[in-house]
């Protein structure tokens, strides 16, 4: 990875744009609930999609990324791929069998019955045990998430994030769902640019790598994407500076918070 942060001399003509949402767009808060992105990453994204094409990638269901984007409504993949929304606006689904999900969903929420500080969250298609609240259940949430895993091998998979492990299902990945768009207009014969911050975008990392793209890294650790910025303040720094590289009458901060070497 470079040891500087990434240049904002791009092409927007040639770019089209993937972000994570929860710790790239928006700070991680004690609750999902609780995240809500800056009014300034907002408008810049508003801009730079209409220079190039756009989309957000998330963990998250499509409903809840409208709803935080709004009024915004972009191309989006939520629950890691489980849905997804064309530029087109069709909305695409991966095959699920409900009435198993549903079943999990009643047999985990007994299972996290005698730990009222782990937090649940169901997603409907996805579930995510949540311990940034308690971090001394960590364990306990990983028991769970991998009990859950062999019990149901052919529907679910394990992805651990940040203070959260999520069961996800099978064939869900924020890589495949970015190679998807790829294949479409306007996504198509433009170079991919993906920022993330967490495990769960690490595939998204790999197959943006593999396209000859442009993966940033938000945040501390161990990632497979060529550049990092420091923080979610760092992002909105960085896109207000490749806006304004087109043109754009912006103003950003100096490059003080943008980047840290590995």
């Amino acid at each position: 990875m470079s040891e500087h942060y990434p240049s904002p001399l791009l092409d927007l003509g040639r770019c089209a744009f993937f972000f994570d949402f929860d710790g790239t767009l928006a700070e991680i808060q004690p609750r999902p609930e609780l995240v809500f992105i800056s009014g300034a990453l907002h408008a810049s994204l508003d801009r730079l999609s209409a220079h190039c094409p756009v989309a957000v990638i998330s963990g998250r269901p499509l409903a809840q990324l409208d709803e935080f984007l709004d009024p915004l409504r972009l191309p989006c993949a939520g629950v890691h791929g489980v849905e997804r929304r064309t530029a087109q606006g069709e909305v695409l689904q991966l095959p699920l069998d409900h009435a198993q999900l549903e079943r999990i969903e009643r047999e985990l929420t007994a299972a996290c019955t005698p730990y009222p500080a782990l937090l649940l969250e169901s997603k409907g298609v996805s579930f995510a045990l949540h311990f940034r609240q308690a971090p001394e259940l960590a364990e306990v949430a990983r028991a769970l998430a991998d009990e859950f895993v062999a019990r149901y091998p052919d529907v679910l998979a394990l992805q651990p994030g940040k203070c959260v492990f999520e069961l996800k299902p099978k064939g869900a990945s924020k890589g495949e769902v970015i190679r998807r768009f790829m294949q479409e207009p306007p996504f198509n014969q433009r170079m991919p640019v993906f920022l993330g911050d967490d495990l769960t975008d690490e595939a998204g990392f790999a197959a943006v790598n593999a396209m000859g793209g442009l993966s940033i890294k938000v945040g501390e650790g161990q990632s497979a994407a060529q550049e990092r910025l420091a923080s979610v303040s760092a992002v909105g720094t960085w896109l207000a500076a490749v806006l304004a590289m087109q043109g754009q009458d912006l103003r950003f901060n100096d490059n003080r918070d943008l980047g840290e070497s590995r």
